[in-house]
């Protein structure tokens, strides 16, 4: 297929009269398809309903003696720490295995970093009035809810392919006291899919920062995620923090909410022993400790490093032909018109879209006609304004690989039929809009 940007006026003309027509044909099937949230399917949760029955009415002793039917362990059992601690790349004593949700602990995390300070902090971050994040993008929608939700400014950083663009990080960071933290999704990206380099990693454990307080939050929500036979690994940022002198500089988390079950899971956050007795004393003021009994549980379950990777191959062979469809269908009709690029993620859970600067928008509400749900425009940077009006998430783990395909076509000719409309805007030409 042809540049769409190289056809002459009429050409582009009648390109745009048959993107409508085959856009009005798909949207008259009257479908209804999600590509919206990053779910497990229903398979995928299904491969962990070992979990349900494998412990039995005897079955409740960690190996310590705890019983984990009562109250206590506020740091978690042991074997749990041990085991997902191994996972996340930390040592079990700087381990701390919570409840079902990572997001929760980040969110938890912020929470009291706000209203009290975190160690070798001058004050609570609330009083810089505003405290700010630096927010690589596109990104996770659920970290800038938090900044929102407390008063944070919220600083955009480009992704480079290897993480953040670090010569903006670093000048950021080192000049402006006011800013206490960044997001990082450090292994497949939310939505990008990319991996941050050994480089990225170190620029970001000995940087100087003009805040004493300032915090990495490392959320590692995809560390196992893998869709292909390479195994792409990251640095151990606590390690780096360290031999650089910023042992309290980062917060690591992760869950097993993609692995288990996603209502159902476990989550961890690791960190220097200074921080992890900071979060400790937070944390008894609201608990008495997690259930233990689910942590025992996925103990039982995934065993070991060898249990985990053969449970997560089993994900993957899910997951993979749901990738590779959005892709072979977007090549399919995308290829070679120069107004879209995708991602071809190795791991996680998202592709990202970008179309024509200025079409994001209309590419979703066409697609919501045609009875598609994706993120909401913007749903990918702070504040959900996306300054080019161009990236779009996809989800496409949820769906059946047949609703995939489906799902993947209409968006495709929401595109086509968008992009023609603004090139012939552009070339002032009046284009009338398909009917709600």
């Amino acid at each position: 297929m042809s540049e769409l940007q190289a056809l002459s006026t009429v050409d582009l003309r009648a390109f745009r009269t048959q993107a409508q027509e085959r856009y009005d044909a798909f949207r008259g099937r009257r479908l209804t398809l999600n590509l919206g949230r990053g779910k497990p399917a229903p398979e995928q949760l299904d491969v962990s309903n070992g979990l349900l029955t494998i412990l039995g009415t005897s079955d409740f002793l960690a190996a310590d003696g705890t019983d984990c039917r009562n109250y206590g362990g506020l740091q978690g059992l042991p074997e749990a720490r041990a085991l997902l601690g191994e996972m996340l790349g930390a040592h079990a004593d700087r381990v701390i295995v919570a409840g079902n949700s990572s997001l929760e602990l980040m969110h938890d995390t912020v929470e009291w970093a706000a209203l009290r300070g975190v160690p070798g902090g001058p004050a609570p971050w609330s009083a810089a009035n505003p405290p700010a994040f630096l927010c690589p993008v596109p990104g996770y929608d659920r970290h800038f809810t938090i900044c929102e939700g407390f008063g944070i400014k919220m600083i955009t950083v480009p992704l480079t392919g290897r993480g953040p663009d670090m010569d903006v990080v670093e000048r950021l960071v080192a000049s402006d006291a006011s800013i206490k933290g960044i997001w990082c999704v450090p292994k497949y990206s939310n939505p990008t899919g990319e991996v941050y380099s050994r480089e990225t990693a170190e620029r970001l454990a000995k940087m100087p920062a003009a805040a004493p307080d300032f915090r990495i939050f490392w959320d590692n929500a995809y560390g196992v995620h893998h869709l292909t036979a390479t195994r792409h690994e990251i640095s151990d940022i606590l390690a780096l923090c360290e031999a650089h002198g910023h042992p309290d500089r980062v917060f690591m988390f992760g869950s097993t909410s993609k692995m288990t079950f996603a209502g159902g899971g476990v989550a961890m956050v690791a960190s220097s022993s200074v921080n992890l007795k900071w979060l400790l004393q937070q944390m008894e003021r609201r608990t008495i400790g997690a259930d233990k009994l689910n942590q025992l549980r996925h103990v039982r379950y995934l065993r070991d490093g060898t249990g985990i990777r053969s449970l997560m191959e089993q994900h993957a062979a899910i997951l993979r032909p749901k990738f590779q469809e959005v892709q072979a269908v977007f090549e399919r009709l995308l290829g070679g018109t120069g107004v879209a690029s995708w991602t071809k993620p190795e791991g996680g859970y998202f592709i990202s879209f970008d179309v024509l600067d200025g079409c994001a928008r209309r590419v979703i509400e066409l697609g919501k006609q045609a009875g598609i749900t994706v993120v909401p425009p913007g749903a990918t940077f702070p504040y959900g304004k996306d300054p080019n009006d161009r990236n779009i998430r996809i989800a496409p783990s949820f769906p059946s690989l047949e609703e995939v395909s489906k799902a993947a076509e209409g968006l495709a000719l929401a595109t086509l039929l968008a992009a023609s409309e603004a090139l012939l805007a552009r070339r002032g030409e009046t284009v009338g809009v398909s009917a709600q």
